[in-house]
């Protein structure tokens, strides 16, 4: 991560402990992230791009999040 990546993440999160925000909110942060990522599971990844499961858990970025495997594909 940059300088600035690492004190917008830093600037989150004291926002977040500092006003309490809902759970709608982080919620919201999510599905904005998972837009800017492209994030999908490797199965929906590959049934949307007519690929193998096997074919995209060995050539496309794989990152567990929350103990689910995710496609990143946000070129």
């Amino acid at each position: 991560m940059t300088d600035k990546e690492e004190k917008a993440t830093e600037r989150f999160y004291k926002f977040v402990v500092k006003n309490d925000v809902s759970n709608e909110f982080l919620v919201e942060i999510i599905k904005l992230s998972g837009n800017f990522l492209n994030l999908r599971t490797i199965s929906d990844y590959a049934r949307e791009n007519n690929l193998s499961y096997q074919g995209v858990k060995t050539s496309r970025t794989i990152q567990k999040i929350f103990n689910v495997k995710f496609v990143i594909d946000n070129k």
